[in-house]
């Protein structure tokens, strides 16, 4: 599933980036921020009606990212 579809306070893991293209900026930065397969993921808080931004847990360390950047990225929910 896209982290976009994530329930808020769900624990996930980051299974995939991907990228739009070769060499993809947006994805190249995700990865540098830590958005990395295996790595715990979570959404914090979501702007109100749908909107920008998600504000997204990973590791230790807070993220407001852009719907469309955050659709970028697969989790795995963990198991409750």
């Amino acid at each position: 599933m896209q982290l976009t579809e994530l329930a808020k306070n769900r624990p996930a893991r980051v299974a995939a980036i991907h990228d739009a293209r070769r060499d993809d900026p947006i994805a190249q930065r995700l990865r540098d921020l830590g958005f990395i397969v295996g790595e715990p993921v979570q959404i914090v808080a979501r702007a109100p009606f749908g909107g920008d931004p998600l504000l997204v847990r990973i590791g230790g360390t807070r993220f407001a990212l852009r719907r469309v950047e955050a659709a970028r990225i697969t989790v795995e929910p963990d198991s409750l």
